[in-house]
């Protein structure tokens, strides 16, 4: 029986996808207009790693989310969250519950994933027939 859900991979992999994606636009939208208003902090003047930072985050999620150029971009956002993770948490503390890098980790893995598997169902990448849906 659990065999059978085999054929529903590549819309496994498009939640994934696009729940990813939602998330990590938060974090950019936050830093760039103040939306989601932060507990601490928030939206203001930005400038040099900081506005890198945001802009990968809500434009790089937002191509994840459509699936459009998803291997690529899955491949700088991977690095991106791991030189992220080095540079902010890791500093602080050796274990990622303590440095809060989890969301970091998480998302970088989440990417390679993505990089290698490609976007799933749901995407203009499949639309256009750039990848295969099916494995």
């Amino acid at each position: 029986m659990l065999d059978n859900l085999s054929r529903y991979q590549p819309q496994a992999l498009a939640v994934l996808r696009i729940m990813t994606a939602l998330l990590f636009i938060e974090h950019g939208t936050q830093k760039l207009i103040g939306f989601p208003p932060a507990t601490e902090g928030g939206a203001g003047e930005m400038g040099g790693l900081m506005l890198v930072t945001a802009i990968l985050e809500a434009f790089g999620g937002f191509l994840i989310l459509i699936g459009f150029l998803t291997r690529p971009v899955a491949f700088i956002l991977c690095g991106f969250m791991a030189v992220a993770y080095f540079m902010a948490h890791a500093p602080q503390n050796f274990f990622p519950v303590n440095n809060m890098g989890d969301a970091a980790i998480l998302y970088c893995f989440i990417y390679l994933y993505l990089f290698v598997a490609g976007p799933g169902a749901w995407s203009v990448d499949s639309a256009r027939g750039a990848v295969a849906t099916t494995g």
